[in-house]
């Protein structure tokens, strides 16, 4: 063994031992090519840090391919990579490497001869490298590349702009660190598995000062020589402008601009997909019809603002007595609908009256001072197996509302019936 090393020593050519990636050995040879004064700052560290991020791919891949047990003792065919020696030069060297036995443990021996004496390849060189780091520089996007395992091996300076961190402050942890949700994290994980890369695909990630953004990720799965999956590269940027600007687009799109609540289009787009749900499903769904009472006399009495004023109050005292799951839309003029998934009849009614006693207490007041009241009348319908559309239902709890309307108003009335009694019209 001292003898090979001496050898070693000896050739004018570098030469590096690596065991799992880690330096075991360096000639001298090696040290003047990475520009390495001290043995002992070279021994342990990742050949890899001094490969060029364009070649990192292609590198790891050779070492993992020579390594193979059948391709034991066969070295590599020779190739060029950039290599970025311990002072920042960048040279191109040509390696070759074998797979050996050091110390008793499977290793790669590496051997390497610098290519970049030549003065014009010198040149061509260092031109290509400045126009690489100008343009990884100033990319508004981050590059990254992460393992098999998620962890980050490699991101651009663009992360500083995009999540306040320094690239190291990043390298060597996972991905999932830095999202909000893991849900966001495993679905691009199973994107990537499915189809090998994605584009566009949405997420979030939180930066150094806490704040959420909304980033979109186009990458690819990076594979080793036997076609296992080996990590993951692409970029990611910050998308949170646009994402606001199209979740306004969408609140604008989708809500009655006077009171707040869901609009006709938005409030029947939703209960066409909890109707097919229940019906789906077997669970029970009640829908009320609401009419504020008398609204013309409102707005002929204290005039249009003050009508638009009774309008917001009403919403507001009928979203009170509603749960997060109600569903609650403005469906034209003094027209209000809400929709309670998971509710049967009997328990729909109890919320109706809720609503009736909530505006019955409202006591609304004009800018001169003069005070009015306002009702509301509410027709209710359930959900019947026997329904051929969402339109059976909501026909039945407008005819109801009707009823209520025709019996007097700021009343209840409904055209279905709790449980199993045959359907009969009722009031409150």
């Amino acid at each position: 063994m001292l003898h090979d090393l001496r050898l070693l020593q000896a050739l004018p050519a570098a030469v590096l031992v690596t065991q799992e990636g880690a330096i075991r050995f360096a000639n001298a040879a090696s040290m003047n090519l990475l520009e390495v004064t001290q043995m002992e700052s070279l021994i342990g560290r990742l050949s890899g840090d001094f490969v060029h991020p364009m070649d990192q791919v292609r590198s790891t891949n050779r070492i993992q391919q020579v390594a193979v047990p059948a391709q034991a003792g066969q070295p590599n065919k020779s190739s060029e990579f950039r290599i970025r020696t311990e002072r920042g030069n960048l040279r191109m060297v040509l390696i070759s490497s074998v797979a050996i036995e050091w110390e008793g443990a499977p290793a790669v021996l590496m051997c390497g001869m610098d290519m970049t004496h030549q003065s014009e390849i010198e040149a061509q060189l260092r031109e290509s490298e400045q126009n690489f780091r100008r343009l990884f520089d100033n990319l508004q996007d981050v590059y990254y590349r992460t393992n098999a395992q998620g962890v980050v091996q490699h991101v651009g300076p663009g992360v500083r702009r995009v999540l306040g961190y320094e690239p190291h402050e990043i390298e060597g942890r996972t991905a999932e660190s830095y999202y909000p949700q893991s849900t966001d994290r495993d679905a691009f994980k199973v994107a990537i598995m499915d189809k090998g890369e994605v584009s566009d695909f949405p997420g979030q990630m939180v930066r150094r000062d806490g704040t959420v953004i909304d980033i979109s990720i186009s990458s690819h799965a990076l594979y080793d020589h036997a076609g296992q999956f080996a990590g993951v590269e692409g970029i990611y940027r910050d998308v949170t402008q646009r994402k606001n600007l199209e979740r306004e687009l969408h609140r604008l799109a989708t809500t009655d601009m006077l009171t707040g609540i869901a609009n006709r289009r938005a409030f029947l787009e939703c209960a066409e997909s909890v109707y097919e749900h229940s019906r789906n499903n077997g669970e029970p769904l009640t829908l009320l019809m609401l009419d504020l009472d008398h609204f013309k006399a409102v707005n002929d009495r204290f005039g249009h603002l003050e009508g638009d004023r009774a309008l917001v109050a009403f919403a507001l005292a009928v979203k009170s007595q509603l749960r997060a799951s109600d569903v609650v839309g403005r469906l034209g003029g003094e027209e209000f609908g809400v929709l309670l998934p998971l509710t049967a009849l009997a328990e729909g009614m109890e919320v109706a009256m809720r609503i009736l006693h909530s505006v019955q207490a409202l006591q609304l007041a004009d800018d001169t001072g003069a005070t009015y009241r306002i009702t509301t009348s509410l027709g209710v319908g359930a959900f019947r197996q026997c329904d051929r559309s969402l339109r059976d239902m909501m026909d039945r709890a407008d005819q109801a509302l009707y009823l209520a309307k025709h019996q007097g108003r700021n009343q209840i009335a409904s055209l279905d019936a709790p449980d199993d009694e045959s359907p009969r019209p009722t009031a409150t």
